[in-house]
């Protein structure tokens, strides 16, 4: 192994960043420029399509765009494919770190021809709904092949490491080193919020893709049944135009229904900043998660939580109060109508934050990372 100050890094399995929306691509935008610091040379391999130029650099991290097609279906797996090649090929970085368990399909290729592979197991994904029979096959077999091949298997929260060990075996050499989060300056500004006619405390947020399994639906449901449907507004913040058409279709249908449900688009930056700053509680409904920053972020604002009772929120060790159970919109309607004036105490929030502050560091986290990836296990 060389010397760590100089070690050589090349991550593929994302999109790219910064600011391109996605679990995976967040984690990237933290996790890199921090393991920059602490001496190593990072190379992301990014998608074209998300990517205006071919070659650029950002917090000292080296970005090189390749191409991918831009069929759902394929994308992810034609560009890991590339760029596991190109690593192979071109570069030889010291650790080929892949990202999520479609990706990790070609663990194998990278190991048959001499890279050091480490991969994040970002979350079960042949879980999702989109994913049809065959699809959720070849996940699961990428899952499999990842995990058994790699050098070193990293997940991001207790509860993928617990599964992974039961399923593969305890032997292998898997940690879990969490998501992390910046703690943010508030956004004092209302700009956003005055486009969307939005006042501050009187809405509820939600950040996320729209894909079956964040169920926004329950939520708009939820919040259609709840007491607060009228003293309240629904503020739905992510990317509208991708995903599956019927499950987009049938969120504008549900959001039609009432004038204070507000689908905002994609929003990043201060514009991001200012929703999170100003909501009174902040939702995540969802069937699927690894460890969510979504969740860690609104935390970072000091934002009342309200969450599906799955292994990855149950994990952030909330008070009942915060947590219902997965599809019970019923329960959600309640939690709702349960949500104190205002959100958190001032003093409550400043806990939070503290909390946030000291578990989910980026830097610790970059670090934790570092020595996991430069240990030699015992054989």
């Amino acid at each position: 192994m060389p010397d760590v100050k100089r070690l050589r890094i090349m991550a593929v399995g994302l999109r790219g960043f910064p600011n391109i929306q996605g679990g995976i691509e967040t984690h990237a935008q933290y996790l890199y420029p921090e393991l920059v610091k602490l001496g190593c040379d990072v190379e992301v391999l990014v998608r074209r399509p998300y990517v205006t130029a071919a070659k650029y650099r950002w917090e000292g991290v080296q970005m090189k765009a390749l191409w991918s097609p831009t069929s759902t279906g394929l994308e992810t797996l034609v560009h890991s494919f590339l760029g596991v090649c190109y690593a192979i090929i071109v570069r030889r970085p010291d650790v080929l770190h892949i990202h999520a368990v479609g990706p990790a399909l070609f663990v194998p290729l990278a190991r048959l021809f001499g890279l050091k592979v480490v991969m994040t197991h970002h979350g079960m994904d042949y879980q999702r709904q989109k994913w049809g029979r065959f699809a959720k096959v070849i996940l699961r077999l990428g899952e499999n092949l990842g995990v058994k091949y790699a050098h070193a298997c990293i997940t991001v929260s207790k509860s993928i490491q617990q599964f992974l060990e039961q399923e593969y075996g305890s032997h292998l050499n898997i940690r879990a080193i969490h998501n992390g989060v910046e703690i943010p300056k508030l956004c004092e500004s209302t700009s956003i919020l005055n486009q969307f006619s939005l006042e501050p405390q009187k809405y509820f947020l939600m950040v996320s893709r729209f894909v079956p399994e964040k169920r926004q639906d329950d939520l708009i449901e939820a919040f259609l049944a709840s007491n607060k449907r009228d003293s309240r507004k629904l503020v739905l913040v992510g990317d509208f135009h991708k995903g599956s058409k019927a499950y987009l279709d049938k969120i504008q249908q549900l959001a039609a229904q009432h004038p204070h449900v507000i689908l905002t688009g994609f929003q990043t930056g201060d514009s991001l900043a200012s929703l999170y700053t100003h909501a009174e509680c902040f939702f995540l409904p969802s069937s699927h998660e690894g460890l969510p920053i979504a969740l860690l972020e609104a935390l970072s604002y000091g934002l009342y939580p309200v969450v599906s009772d799955i292994p990855a929120h149950l994990e952030m060790a909330l008070e009942d109060k915060h947590y219902f159970k997965l599809g019970q919109v019923s329960m959600l309607a309640e939690r709702m109508n349960q949500v104190p004036e205002g959100g958190f105490t001032a003093q409550t929030k400043a806990n939070v934050i503290e909390r946030v502050r000291k578990d989910f560091s980026w830097s610790e986290i970059a670090q934790e990372t570092l020595d996991f990836i430069t240990h030699k296990p015992e054989v």
